[in-house]
């Protein structure tokens, strides 16, 4: 039998969301002090729309972190988001360099316990440089020492987790009996989900990461040649990982949107954005948006089904959706999507994932 099928979303916020006025709004008026008692439309927005996917059935949250914007800071939001929420988990994206493992470690375990063991880290091994300049990070390292560092923060934030006092000596960091007096609120460390596409990245993702977000070269036509490429990519990743006696287990983030066919569901989708930001050019917009229809995830609910049990055929466990943030959006998703599909959930797997 395969795994159920799991679902995720991205907390809104503007670095992710289209489609949007509260987050228009919340962008908008980020420089700006607040009106007596308001809380910013961006945590609004965030805290009725992932309540409403708790309740929907949604698996995780990812908590993308970017300083350097009016995003509301990722730690803050899913530390709230956590403490209102039930069964769904709280990924959270962390940067090397610009926090500590040792603060993490301490960072993640408290979430975890807050919110009755449903925390994951997001590790993040690309930047941006002026961002990273400009809120105190330490020296980028150059070209894969990027992935060395990677690797021993994965390291040192599972030896926290497990032993107590904890040492390690790296070429990154090194750490004399720290004391980390809270654990995670499992024996089972929380997740690790990272991304990287270059042939270092993925050796430290096949070494160390719990799960793999799967990438595909954006030079793909169409979703028949999309899906070849992810089961390349995840043949490949098998491979590396089992030469380390490991097994990875995969992610993928498809944008989703309803409509009569592909070509209604993303003009929809282009008029909902045009409608939030009068200032909005078109035809960047489209070109933004147009790549989504790759994934096959666009238009009618039983194409949109038919072609994510394509993904889970291919070894695909959580779909972490993108699509316009909204309480609409979440019924209909669950209505569409989750429901109908979490009753595959005892199909026996193929014997070979077909493309």
């Amino acid at each position: 039998m395969m795994a159920p099928m799991q679902f995720g979303l991205y907390v809104p916020q503007p670095n992710i969301s289209v489609g949007s006025r509260e987050i228009v709004r919340s962008a908008a008026g980020a420089l700006a002090a607040l009106p007596s008692h308001a809380v910013d439309p961006a945590f609004e927005l965030s805290r009725s729309v992932l309540c409403a996917a708790d309740a929907a059935g949604f698996d995780i949250i990812l908590f993308a972190e970017r300083h350097l914007g009016p995003d509301l800071e990722a730690w803050i939001m899913a530390s709230a988001i956590g403490a209102a929420t039930r069964r769904i988990r709280s990924m959270v994206a962390v940067h090397p360099g610009l926090w500590h493992p040792t603060l993490i470690a301490k960072m993640a375990a408290s979430l975890d316990r807050i919110s009755s063991g449903r925390m994951a880290i997001n590790l993040v091994t690309g930047w941006n440089e002026v961002e990273h300049r400009m809120f105190g990070g330490s020296a980028m390292p150059k070209d894969d020492e990027r992935y060395v560092r990677a690797e021993e923060y994965i390291e040192i934030l599972r030896g926290l987790w497990t032993t107590t006092p904890f040492s390690y000596k790296g070429r990154f960091y090194d750490l004399d009996n720290v004391e980390l007096l809270l654990r995670p609120a499992t024996t089972t460390p929380p997740d690790i989900f990272t991304a990287s596409r270059s042939e270092r990245g993925l050796d430290m993702v096949a070494k160390h990461a719990d799960w793999w977000f799967v990438d595909f070269p954006k030079t793909v036509h169409n979703a028949q040649e999309l899906m070849e490429s992810l089961k390349r990519a995840i043949d490949d990743m098998d491979r590396r990982a089992a030469r380390h006696n490991r097994k990875v287990r995969y992610g993928f983030n498809p944008f989703v949107a309803f409509g009569a066919s592909e070509e209604a569901a993303m003009e929809d989708i282009l008029k909902l954005m045009m409608s939030t930001d009068p200032n909005a050019d078109g035809r960047k917009i489209r070109s933004r948006v147009t790549p989504a229809l790759k994934a096959g995830c666009v238009g009618p609910a039983d194409k949109i089904r038919e072609q994510m049990l394509k993904f889970r055929d291919l070894g695909i466990e959580v779909l972490l959706l993108k699509f316009v943030p909204s309480l609409e959006e979440i019924a209909r998703i669950r209505e569409e999507i989750i429901e109908p599909l979490r009753d595959t959930s005892s199909r026996p797997a193929p014997l070979k994932a077909a493309v």
